[in-house]
């Protein structure tokens, strides 16, 4: 049966994204300053060639897949990643009572950026803030944990861009964040989700301790015009 997460990015783009949406009935996308990811109503030829045809920049871009595809003409592939699409099933929320996140505001858009440049935790560039909701955590105003949302094909909000520090680990910080996405999400009456690679197995593990179920497997695609 065909769900909205098989094609995430198309969805968010349409509902919980669509504030950030470009684009028009058949191919959407987003500013190249917030995100990569392009969103098509069918991974078809002819969708391809309209993206090919309306997406002015000549950066790579990233189109999610729930089945393997051949690159159609025009676009070579830089990167082909397997993720496993992660759901939150339970309504279980944790007890975070002293939590010391702070909301993070374009003010902090540098240390993001140095932050995630050193980490790698996927896409991010200087308005990837602009999906919202990313909280941090500081040692002597030194950012060294963060995370926050980026696709939301409503009701579901994927917790993105979880990291830490090298010189940090070991504290909880990253687990800490995301229990209070969690958190976050369900007060919202949302539906948790994310995505990790499916070789990263520790990560899959803590993710299914704390109640994530995988639902897909999906192709992850960085392409670029030729």
């Amino acid at each position: 049966m065909y769900h909205v997460l098989n094609n995430p990015a198309w969805h968010a783009l349409n509902s919980g994204n669509s504030n950030l949406a470009f684009g028009n009935e058949r191919v959407k996308y987003f500013d190249s300053r917030v995100s990569p990811f392009v969103g098509l109503r069918e991974n078809s030829v002819d969708n391809f060639k309209i993206l090919y045809d309306i997406l002015s920049r000549n950066q790579p871009i990233i189109f999610i897949s729930d089945i393997e595809l051949d690159i159609p003409q025009g676009w070579k592939l830089i990167r082909y990643v397997k993720c496993l699409q992660m759901v939150y099933n339970s309504l279980q929320s944790f007890d975070l009572e002293n939590t010391n996140l702070i909301s993070l505001t374009d003010v902090h858009i540098p240390k993001m950026l140095e932050l995630t440049q050193l980490t790698k935790p996927g896409p991010f560039d200087e308005r990837t803030i602009d999906f919202g909701d990313y909280f941090g955590i500081f040692e002597d105003e030194q950012l060294v944990a963060m995370g926050g949302q980026r696709l939301h094909p409503t009701p579901y909000q994927e917790i993105s861009a979880i990291c830490t520090h090298p010189d940090f680990l070991g504290k909880g910080y990253a687990s800490q964040i995301l229990k209070f996405h969690i958190n976050r999400i369900l007060n919202e009456e949302g539906i948790p989700f994310l995505h990790v690679r499916d070789d990263n197995h520790r990560a899959i593990q803590v993710y299914e301790r704390l109640g994530f179920d995988t639902l897909i497997q999906l192709h992850f695609y960085f392409i670029q015009k030729v």
